[in-house]
């Protein structure tokens, strides 16, 4: 068994289209809309690992992204090395990023950066 994909609800499909396009090397299908529901959703596919399905639909409503709660922490995405970590949570800063953490090692001994990234929501650098 594996994970097939994860969904994530956005209000601005196309910038976080272009954010895992661009930043973390995703390769996005042509999308789906149901003109009835207003539903709309990429596909996110990357070299290994699960998909990403963005998706948006007029309904939903504005999660509280400042405190901590139950279900989505954050996504991990491994860049293959040390250097790749620092390089892609320096290139995330100068575009305005904000960077939560990191690049640093875990007492559980992982080498990562916490990006605040795609409407607030969290995406871990990792080796």
């Amino acid at each position: 068994m594996f994970i097939e994909h994860i969904a994530l609800y956005v209000n601005d499909l196309e910038k976080a289209r272009g954010f895992f396009i661009k930043y973390l090397g995703g390769r996005s299908n042509d999308g789906y809309h149901n003109v009835r529901t207003g539903f709309r959703s990429f596909f996110i596919s990357f070299d290994e690992g699960a998909r990403l399905e963005l998706m948006n639909k007029p309904q939903v409503i504005e999660g509280d992204r400042t405190a901590e709660y139950t279900g989505y922490a954050h996504a991990a995405f491994s860049v293959g090395s040390r250097e790749a970590v620092d390089e892609l949570t320096e290139k995330l800063r100068a575009d305005g990023y904000e960077v939560r953490s990191g690049p640093r090692t875990t007492g559980d001994g992982y080498y990562e950066s916490c990006i605040v990234a795609v409407e607030g929501n969290l995406i871990e650098i990792t080796v």
